[in-house]
Protein backbone atom coordinates (compact mmCIF):
# COMPACT_ATOMS: atom_id res chain seq x y z
CA UNK A 1 0.00 0.00 0.00
CA UNK A 2 1.12 3.69 -0.86
CA UNK A 3 2.94 5.95 2.18
CA UNK A 4 0.18 8.54 3.12
CA UNK A 5 1.73 12.31 4.35
CA UNK A 6 -0.46 14.90 5.31
CA UNK A 7 1.14 18.41 5.20
CA UNK A 8 -0.92 20.82 7.09
CA UNK A 9 -1.27 24.15 4.95
CA UNK A 10 -0.86 27.12 7.24
CA UNK A 11 -2.60 31.00 6.09
CA UNK A 12 -2.03 34.57 6.52
CA UNK A 13 -3.76 37.72 5.48
CA UNK A 14 -5.66 35.72 2.92
CA UNK A 15 -2.82 34.02 1.52
CA UNK A 16 -0.40 30.45 2.24
CA UNK A 17 2.86 30.95 3.99
CA UNK A 18 5.72 29.65 2.65
CA UNK A 19 6.25 27.59 4.75
CA UNK A 20 3.13 25.62 3.67
CA UNK A 21 5.45 24.53 0.51
CA UNK A 22 8.37 23.47 2.11
CA UNK A 23 6.40 21.52 4.09
CA UNK A 24 5.46 19.93 0.86
CA UNK A 25 9.23 19.46 0.11
CA UNK A 26 9.85 18.43 3.24
CA UNK A 27 7.50 15.29 2.84
CA UNK A 28 8.55 14.67 -0.29
CA UNK A 29 12.42 14.51 0.81
CA UNK A 30 10.94 11.74 3.86
CA UNK A 31 8.99 9.57 1.42
CA UNK A 32 9.71 10.39 -2.17
CA UNK A 33 6.85 7.96 -3.37
CA UNK A 34 4.18 9.04 -0.55
CA UNK A 35 1.19 10.28 -1.48
CA UNK A 36 0.96 14.15 -0.62
CA UNK A 37 -2.06 14.95 1.18
CA UNK A 38 -2.53 18.44 1.59
CA UNK A 39 -4.52 20.53 4.43
CA UNK A 40 -6.42 23.49 4.02
CA UNK A 41 -8.56 25.04 7.21
CA UNK A 42 -10.46 28.23 7.20
CA UNK A 43 -13.86 29.87 7.28
CA UNK A 44 -14.48 29.83 3.02
CA UNK A 45 -12.59 30.75 -0.40
CA UNK A 46 -10.26 27.77 0.18
CA UNK A 47 -9.99 26.77 -3.48
CA UNK A 48 -7.86 28.37 -4.36
CA UNK A 49 -5.59 27.99 -1.61
CA UNK A 50 -6.06 24.09 -2.44
CA UNK A 51 -4.92 24.85 -5.60
CA UNK A 52 -1.56 26.35 -4.71
CA UNK A 53 -0.58 22.99 -2.60
CA UNK A 54 -1.24 21.10 -5.71
CA UNK A 55 0.74 23.11 -7.64
CA UNK A 56 3.55 22.80 -5.53
CA UNK A 57 3.54 19.26 -4.80
CA UNK A 58 0.64 17.77 -3.12
CA UNK A 59 -0.86 15.15 -4.91
CA UNK A 60 -4.86 16.31 -3.30
CA UNK A 61 -5.71 18.45 -0.85
CA UNK A 62 -8.71 17.90 1.71
CA UNK A 63 -10.56 21.18 3.48
CA UNK A 64 -12.41 22.20 5.89
CA UNK A 65 -14.80 25.29 5.72
CA UNK A 66 -16.07 26.11 8.91
CA UNK A 67 -16.67 29.49 10.59
CA UNK A 68 -14.99 28.88 13.71
CA UNK A 69 -11.88 28.16 11.90
CA UNK A 70 -11.40 31.61 10.88
CA UNK A 71 -9.11 32.27 12.89
CA UNK A 72 -6.98 29.24 14.82
CA UNK A 73 -7.95 28.24 17.84
CA UNK A 74 -6.00 24.76 19.17
CA UNK A 75 -9.07 23.70 20.13
CA UNK A 76 -10.83 24.26 16.78
CA UNK A 77 -7.63 23.35 14.47
CA UNK A 78 -7.40 20.19 16.37
CA UNK A 79 -10.54 18.94 15.96
CA UNK A 80 -10.13 19.42 12.09
CA UNK A 81 -7.17 17.96 11.90
CA UNK A 82 -7.67 14.50 14.09
CA UNK A 83 -11.20 14.11 11.86
CA UNK A 84 -9.22 14.23 8.76
CA UNK A 85 -5.92 12.25 10.30
CA UNK A 86 -8.56 9.22 11.54
CA UNK A 87 -10.14 9.70 7.59
CA UNK A 88 -6.99 9.30 6.14
CA UNK A 89 -4.95 6.73 8.49
CA UNK A 90 -1.27 8.71 7.52
CA UNK A 91 1.96 7.09 7.27
CA UNK A 92 2.81 10.79 8.83
CA UNK A 93 2.46 14.74 9.66
CA UNK A 94 4.54 17.53 8.87
CA UNK A 95 3.91 21.28 9.43
CA UNK A 96 5.78 24.58 10.03
CA UNK A 97 7.67 25.23 12.52
CA UNK A 98 5.51 29.05 13.27
CA UNK A 99 3.97 30.03 16.37
CA UNK A 100 1.11 28.23 15.25
CA UNK A 101 2.45 24.80 14.52
CA UNK A 102 4.28 24.96 17.56
CA UNK A 103 1.21 25.56 19.84
CA UNK A 104 -1.12 22.73 17.80
CA UNK A 105 1.35 19.87 16.73
CA UNK A 106 2.82 18.99 20.58
CA UNK A 107 -1.55 18.46 21.45
CA UNK A 108 -2.04 16.67 18.42
CA UNK A 109 0.80 14.39 18.89
CA UNK A 110 -0.37 13.83 22.80
CA UNK A 111 -3.88 12.94 21.39
CA UNK A 112 -2.24 10.40 19.09
CA UNK A 113 -0.47 9.16 21.26
CA UNK A 114 2.86 9.42 19.09
CA UNK A 115 6.49 11.71 19.29
CA UNK A 116 7.47 15.18 17.08
CA UNK A 117 10.49 15.92 15.65
CA UNK A 118 10.02 19.48 16.16
CA UNK A 119 12.51 22.43 14.39
CA UNK A 120 13.94 20.37 11.95
CA UNK A 121 16.44 22.46 9.56
CA UNK A 122 17.48 19.33 7.57
CA UNK A 123 16.21 15.64 6.26
CA UNK A 124 18.82 13.01 5.19
CA UNK A 125 17.74 10.10 3.60
CA UNK A 126 19.86 7.16 3.79
CA UNK A 127 18.12 4.02 2.18
CA UNK A 128 14.99 3.07 4.53
CA UNK A 129 16.33 5.38 7.53
CA UNK A 130 15.19 8.84 7.46
CA UNK A 131 17.12 11.20 9.48
CA UNK A 132 16.21 14.91 11.06
CA UNK A 133 18.64 17.30 11.90
CA UNK A 134 17.27 20.16 14.86
CA UNK A 135 19.20 22.64 16.58
CA UNK A 136 19.86 22.29 20.17
CA UNK A 137 21.14 24.38 23.07
CA UNK A 138 19.96 27.35 21.31
CA UNK A 139 21.54 26.49 18.02
CA UNK A 140 25.09 26.01 19.25
CA UNK A 141 24.76 21.99 18.51
CA UNK A 142 22.64 20.34 16.21
CA UNK A 143 21.11 16.66 17.20
CA UNK A 144 19.89 14.06 14.68
CA UNK A 145 16.58 12.16 14.84
CA UNK A 146 15.38 8.92 13.28
CA UNK A 147 12.21 7.69 14.09
CA UNK A 148 12.23 3.88 14.14
CA UNK A 149 8.21 3.09 14.52
CA UNK A 150 5.07 5.02 14.83
CA UNK A 151 3.91 7.96 13.18
CA UNK A 152 6.00 10.51 11.51
CA UNK A 153 5.32 13.74 12.68
CA UNK A 154 7.87 16.26 12.30
CA UNK A 155 7.36 20.70 12.07
CA UNK A 156 10.32 22.13 9.47
CA UNK A 157 11.88 25.94 10.48
CA UNK A 158 10.99 28.26 7.79
CA UNK A 159 13.54 28.81 4.72
CA UNK A 160 15.32 25.54 5.52
CA UNK A 161 13.98 23.04 2.72
CA UNK A 162 13.55 24.71 -0.85
CA UNK A 163 10.31 24.97 -2.25
CA UNK A 164 9.58 22.63 -5.18
CA UNK A 165 9.12 24.80 -8.42
CA UNK A 166 5.51 25.87 -8.79
CA UNK A 167 3.58 24.07 -11.96
CA UNK A 168 0.22 25.19 -12.86
CA UNK A 169 0.22 22.43 -15.17
CA UNK A 170 0.00 20.11 -11.79
CA UNK A 171 -3.55 18.78 -11.06
CA UNK A 172 -5.41 16.85 -8.27
CA UNK A 173 -8.32 16.03 -6.64
CA UNK A 174 -9.94 18.57 -3.94
CA UNK A 175 -12.56 17.63 -1.55
CA UNK A 176 -14.45 19.41 0.93
CA UNK A 177 -14.94 17.22 4.25
CA UNK A 178 -17.99 18.13 6.73
CA UNK A 179 -17.06 18.49 11.03
CA UNK A 180 -18.47 19.83 12.99
CA UNK A 181 -15.75 21.72 15.45
CA UNK A 182 -18.11 22.25 18.90
CA UNK A 183 -16.51 23.19 22.55
CA UNK A 184 -14.44 25.89 21.23
CA UNK A 185 -13.48 27.87 24.88
CA UNK A 186 -11.86 30.28 23.02
CA UNK A 187 -13.19 32.22 20.60
CA UNK A 188 -10.92 34.86 18.38
CA UNK A 189 -12.90 38.32 17.78
CA UNK A 190 -10.30 40.19 15.59
CA UNK A 191 -6.62 39.73 15.53
CA UNK A 192 -4.68 43.15 15.76
CA UNK A 193 -1.06 42.71 14.50
CA UNK A 194 1.86 45.23 15.36
CA UNK A 195 3.97 43.75 13.02
CA UNK A 196 5.56 45.98 10.26
CA UNK A 197 3.82 45.47 7.21
CA UNK A 198 5.45 43.32 4.12
CA UNK A 199 7.59 40.64 4.23
CA UNK A 200 7.01 38.03 6.93
CA UNK A 201 9.71 38.12 9.48
CA UNK A 202 10.25 34.41 9.90
CA UNK A 203 9.76 33.79 6.16
CA UNK A 204 11.51 36.69 5.08
CA UNK A 205 15.01 35.95 3.07
CA UNK A 206 16.67 39.24 3.89
CA UNK A 207 16.72 40.22 7.38
CA UNK A 208 17.62 43.94 8.61
CA UNK A 209 17.88 44.12 12.31
CA UNK A 210 18.80 47.06 14.49
CA UNK A 211 19.83 46.95 18.28
CA UNK A 212 20.72 49.40 20.98
CA UNK A 213 22.88 50.92 18.29
CA UNK A 214 20.01 52.75 16.86
CA UNK A 215 19.60 54.67 19.57
CA UNK A 216 15.94 55.62 19.02
CA UNK A 217 12.41 54.79 17.35
CA UNK A 218 13.55 56.92 14.50
CA UNK A 219 16.64 55.35 14.26
CA UNK A 220 14.97 52.23 12.94
CA UNK A 221 13.83 54.55 9.62
CA UNK A 222 17.00 53.91 7.81
CA UNK A 223 16.48 50.09 8.37
CA UNK A 224 13.07 49.79 7.15
CA UNK A 225 14.13 51.83 4.03
CA UNK A 226 17.05 49.63 3.62
CA UNK A 227 14.61 46.42 4.01
CA UNK A 228 12.40 48.14 1.33
CA UNK A 229 15.21 48.25 -1.47
CA UNK A 230 16.48 44.73 -0.47
CA UNK A 231 12.87 43.24 -0.31
CA UNK A 232 13.22 42.19 3.51
CA UNK A 233 12.02 42.48 6.81
CA UNK A 234 13.02 44.70 9.66
CA UNK A 235 13.84 42.53 13.08
CA UNK A 236 14.95 43.92 16.43
CA UNK A 237 17.07 42.51 19.37
CA UNK A 238 15.90 42.23 22.75
CA UNK A 239 17.63 45.56 24.34
CA UNK A 240 16.63 47.64 20.81
CA UNK A 241 12.68 46.59 22.29
CA UNK A 242 13.04 46.96 25.79
CA UNK A 243 14.26 50.17 24.79
CA UNK A 244 11.16 50.77 23.46
CA UNK A 245 12.39 51.93 19.94
CA UNK A 246 10.37 48.90 18.22
CA UNK A 247 7.96 47.08 19.24
CA UNK A 248 8.27 43.15 20.68
CA UNK A 249 6.93 41.68 17.60
CA UNK A 250 10.18 42.36 15.90
CA UNK A 251 12.10 40.52 18.51
CA UNK A 252 14.66 37.94 17.36
CA UNK A 253 16.20 35.82 20.07
CA UNK A 254 16.01 33.38 22.34
CA UNK A 255 12.92 34.47 23.43
CA UNK A 256 11.87 36.19 20.34
CA UNK A 257 11.53 34.77 16.85
CA UNK A 258 14.25 32.47 15.06
CA UNK A 259 15.11 33.21 11.69
CA UNK A 260 17.34 31.95 8.82
CA UNK A 261 17.49 34.14 5.75
CA UNK A 262 19.78 33.88 2.98
CA UNK A 263 21.00 37.61 4.33
CA UNK A 264 21.09 39.10 7.79
CA UNK A 265 22.30 42.72 8.43
CA UNK A 266 22.64 43.09 11.99
CA UNK A 267 22.85 46.68 12.65
CA UNK A 268 24.09 48.49 15.84
CA UNK A 269 23.73 45.05 17.43
CA UNK A 270 26.70 43.85 19.80
CA UNK A 271 25.67 40.20 19.84
CA UNK A 272 24.62 38.72 22.97
CA UNK A 273 24.35 35.34 22.84
CA UNK A 274 20.74 35.52 23.86
CA UNK A 275 20.12 37.12 20.36
CA UNK A 276 22.82 34.90 18.55
CA UNK A 277 20.61 31.78 19.47
CA UNK A 278 17.55 33.60 16.79
CA UNK A 279 19.88 34.45 13.72
CA UNK A 280 23.27 32.38 13.89
CA UNK A 281 21.95 30.13 11.18
CA UNK A 282 21.39 32.81 8.64
CA UNK A 283 23.14 32.00 5.00
CA UNK A 284 24.75 35.32 5.31
CA UNK A 285 25.65 37.28 8.24
CA UNK A 286 26.86 40.98 7.78
CA UNK A 287 27.98 43.57 11.04
CA UNK A 288 27.48 46.87 11.08
CA UNK A 289 28.58 47.86 14.30
CA UNK A 290 31.60 51.01 15.19
CA UNK A 291 32.78 48.82 17.72
CA UNK A 292 35.61 46.65 16.61
CA UNK A 293 35.68 44.36 20.06
CA UNK A 294 32.06 43.46 19.57
CA UNK A 295 30.75 39.93 19.50
CA UNK A 296 28.91 40.06 16.53
CA UNK A 297 31.70 40.35 14.40
CA UNK A 298 32.71 36.71 15.85
CA UNK A 299 29.88 35.10 13.61
CA UNK A 300 29.94 37.48 10.96
CA UNK A 301 30.60 36.72 7.32
CA UNK A 302 31.67 40.24 6.66
CA UNK A 303 31.78 42.99 9.46
CA UNK A 304 31.83 46.71 8.64
CA UNK A 305 33.36 48.82 11.08
CA UNK A 306 31.48 52.52 11.50
CA UNK A 307 28.60 54.64 12.36
CA UNK A 308 25.38 53.21 11.18
CA UNK A 309 24.26 56.48 10.57
CA UNK A 310 26.94 57.08 7.85
CA UNK A 311 27.07 53.12 6.80
CA UNK A 312 23.59 52.72 5.90
CA UNK A 313 22.69 55.78 3.76
CA UNK A 314 25.73 54.54 1.79
CA UNK A 315 24.62 51.00 1.38
CA UNK A 316 20.59 52.68 0.48
CA UNK A 317 22.18 54.72 -2.30
CA UNK A 318 24.92 51.77 -4.18
CA UNK A 319 21.85 49.46 -3.59
CA UNK A 320 19.64 51.98 -5.60
CA UNK A 321 22.04 52.42 -8.27
CA UNK A 322 22.67 49.00 -8.72
CA UNK A 323 19.06 47.93 -9.15
CA UNK A 324 18.91 51.10 -12.09
CA UNK A 325 21.85 49.87 -13.99
CA UNK A 326 20.25 46.46 -13.67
Amino acid sequence: MMSKLLVIAEGRDGALRNVSFEAIAAAKKIKSDAEIVGVVLGKDDLEDKANELIYHGADRVVTIAHEKLQNYTSEGYGQAVLAIVNDESPDGIVMGHTSIGKDLTPKLAAKLDTGLVSDVVDIEVNGDRVEYTRPIYSGKAFEKKIITDGLTFVTIRPNNIPILDRDESRSGDITTKEVDVADIRTIVKDVVRKASKGVDLSEARVVVAGGRGVKSADGFKPLYELAEVLGGAVGASRGACDAEYCDYSLQIGQTGKVVTPDLYIAVGISGAIQHLAGMSNSKVIVAINKDPEANIFNIADYGIIGDLFEVIPLLIEEIKAVTVEA
